[in-house]
């Protein structure tokens, strides 16, 4: 849903209605300040906001939201750990995407690269143990 308003060039994200009402207690938002903190102080020492310009405009926004989509498909299949890599690529395309780094967006793309392989590889070994098992 979300990749498909990336591709229509939406600004702002809607969400329908249960999940936009939901909330965040409290504790569990200090928990997460808590433990991100220290990973956010390194990321931001490595974005530089204005990089490579080229590749943060509408343009890329467009065309990231195609692997977006992907990413998330592949995260919902049901392949033992096969969700780790996609999460780790969607993850660098949005602090890419927010700091408008194109250094940064590149080096996502080359993620979502490792990330497909990795996932081709897990339905692979899948098909393959499945079919040794049913043979």
């Amino acid at each position: 849903m979300v990749a498909a308003q990336i591709a229509m060039g939406r600004r702002a994200i809607w969400l329908p209605a249960f999940l936009s009402r939901r909330r965040l207690s409290p504790a569990v938002v200090e928990i997460m300040v808590r433990y991100s903190a220290p990973i956010i102080a390194k990321v931001e020492t490595m974005v530089r906001p204005g990089r490579l310009a080229v590749f943060t405009g509408g343009t890329m926004q467009w065309l990231l939201s195609f692997p977006i989509f992907l990413l998330a498909v592949a995260i919902v299949l049901p392949i033992p750990l096969g969700n780790y890599m996609p999460v780790v690529a969607l993850v660098v395309i949005a602090v890419a995407l927010m700091a408008r780094d194109g250094v940064l967006i590149l080096a996502a793309l080359f993620v979502s690269a490792l990330a497909f392989a990795a996932t081709a590889g897990l339905i692979q070994m899948t098909v393959a143990g499945l079919s040794a098992i049913g043979s």
